[in-house]
């Protein structure tokens, strides 16, 4: 998706809408010279909306909104499960969704996607204490309670706040690129990047002190991508035993080592190939993928484009 173009966003606040939910999209995609989108925030009808813990929103812009935006995302709500949302609402998401827009739900927004029917066949997940209420209510989605949030293109769902925050910078990486993504990261203070397929909680049975040695040897990684990193290496830093290392590994993000050591590689290849000049051979070197060749084979791999199509989809100015 081109740089350049405005983006609108609509932040679509039901009755008992969660505080963190609303906020988070509505403020990473705030309106700022670095961010091209433009956030309207609104209800069933402009004026006072009861949300949850105690706190109201007086919105603005009524379902209108979900006419004028090409990215709507619905926020989770309070006992999602006992009451699909307003018929007018429903009507009003089909109709956005049929018109092109995306639709996004963080955490128990699901419910009101699934409302419409757009999920029926599609993978989706949501807050896990509402896994098996979404599966028994909307039997035809094929419920995920194991990841951080789902991409099924024009339909995408969340987990509980945090993976809100998650979904909402992979949008960013979509649109803008990874330079884009890590700077919105970094003035939220979040981790640049969580894959959707990481576990929602990790295992009681991983102990926390391990599982801060292995976030450690991640950040300690990530510096070092140019240098060979190989499981024992990785396994090394950690403390503990290769399988140990590679099983827990696992648990916790839902890749592999060597399969988050060629992310990590990829992302900071487009991050190069957006920010730089450098060829394509050089970026090869810099993220330790050694030849163009090689960089070329794992982009089109995990990312179905080349490395110089990306660079003159995400070049800064277009």
């Amino acid at each position: 998706m081109s740089a350049s173009r405005l983006h609108r966003v609509a932040v679509l606040v039901l009755e008992g809408a969660k505080p963190l939910d609303v906020g988070i999209p509505a403020q990473v995609f705030t309106t700022r010279a670095s961010m091209p989108y433009e956030v309207r925030v609104c209800g069933a009808t402009p004026g006072l909306v009861t949300g949850g813990d105690g706190l109201a929103y007086h919105v603005a812009h009524g379902l209108d909104a979900l006419a004028w935006a090409d990215l709507v995302f619905v926020p989770g709500y309070r006992f999602p499960d006992r009451d699909d949302p307003p018929r007018s609402v429903v009507d009003a998401l089909i109709a956005a969704h049929e018109r092109g827009a995306r639709l996004a739900a963080i955490s128990t927004g699901a419910f009101a996607l699934a409302a419409t029917g757009l999920l029926d066949g599609r993978r989706a997940t949501t807050h896990w204490h509402y896994t098996r209420a979404l599966a028994a209510r909307h039997p035809l989605v094929r419920v995920d309670e194991n990841v951080l949030f789902v991409d099924e293109g024009s339909v995408l769902t969340s987990a509980g706040a945090a993976s809100g925050i998650d979904l909402c910078l992979h949008i960013l990486r979509g649109d803008l690129g990874v330079a884009a993504s890590n700077h919105a990261a970094r003035r939220l203070v979040a981790a640049p990047y969580r894959s959707g397929g990481q576990a929602q909680y990790v295992p009681r049975s991983v102990p926390e002190p391990l599982g801060e040695r292995f976030a450690a040897t991640r950040e300690w990684a990530l510096h070092r991508l140019g240098e060979p990193l190989t499981l024992d290496v990785l396994a090394q830093q950690a403390g503990v035993s290769a399988r140990t290392f590679s099983r827990r590994f696992v648990e916790e993000t839902g890749y592999t080592p060597m399969q988050w050591v060629m992310r990590a590689r990829i992302d900071l290849a487009r991050e190069l190939l957006e920010r730089s000049e450098r060829s394509v051979e050089q970026i090869a070197d810099d993220v330790g993928l050694g030849t163009g060749a090689n960089l070329r084979l794992h982009f089109q791999r995990i990312l179905g484009t080349t490395p110089s199509e990306y660079r003159r989809t995400f070049t800064r100015g277009e």
